[in-house]
């Protein structure tokens, strides 16, 4: 769909939307960001799928990326809340040979640093991280974490700091307390973290098809599709 497509359309639905959802899908999309995504590696526990896409939404971080090597990622519908909606979960799984390699290339290709979250060293605290360029903060499934694979190919290792005998969070704690840490930071800087207009153009048209009833018939009858 072409930029005068997308704003037909985006017009068309706007009737049909209540002014307060308008306004409060202006003031996401103006917090929303794409300079920080999470990367999921094989996370088989439903309540914690949900609750990272939840905890995205939270932090405004629009996409979320599932690695199924071995496990299918199925969310808790319950848990998410309806967070599924408004974030995109992008999932990486067969007929590819290495699902993980390839999901980690390809953030790379698109310019992210490939982070790590992971106890191995050298590791640095999360509040060290450099945010000079988008980040891909990577968590691995609930027991063994992250595979050799998503290390070897890290351009480097972040943790959580802890100071209790338990070495590790729920992953989806760490999730939620690394996107607190990098996202206020990022927020509070003059890194280019904003989407950009065009962007923002086709996540308005997203959210108002996702909220409208029919849109997809009334886009067969606005574009003649």
């Amino acid at each position: 769909m072409n930029a005068e497509q997308t704003h037909k359309l985006t017009e068309h639905l706007a009737r049909f939307v209540t002014e307060s959802r308008r306004d409060s899908i202006e003031r996401v999309l103006a917090r929303r960001t794409r300079y920080v995504t999470v990367v999921l590696e094989d996370i088989y526990q439903p309540h914690n799928a949900a609750a990272v896409i939840r905890t995205c939404d939270c932090y405004g971080v629009q996409d979320l990326h599932v690695i199924e090597n071995r496990n299918r990622f199925e969310p808790n519908e319950a848990v998410s809340m309806g967070a599924g909606k408004w974030v995109e979960v992008h999932r990486h799984g067969r007929p590819s040979a290495d699902p993980t390699a390839d999901c980690l290339a390809s953030l790379k290709a698109q310019g992210y640093r490939i982070v790590a979250m992971t106890l191995r060293e050298p590791s640095m605290p999360i509040a060290e991280l450099p945010l000079d360029r988008p980040v891909a903060l990577c968590f691995g499934s609930e027991e063994p974490g992250l595979t050799d694979t998503a290390h070897h190919q890290a351009d480097c290792f972040a943790h959580l700091p802890m100071l209790g005998f338990t070495r590790s969070f729920n992953v989806s704690v760490s999730a939620a307390i690394a996107l607190h840490e990098v996202t206020g930071r990022l927020r509070e800087s003059d890194h280019p973290w904003q989407l950009r207009e065009e962007e923002i153009a086709a996540l308005r048209l997203a959210w108002y098809q996702a909220v409208v009833p029919r849109a997809d018939a009334h886009a067969r009858r606005i574009l003649g599709a």
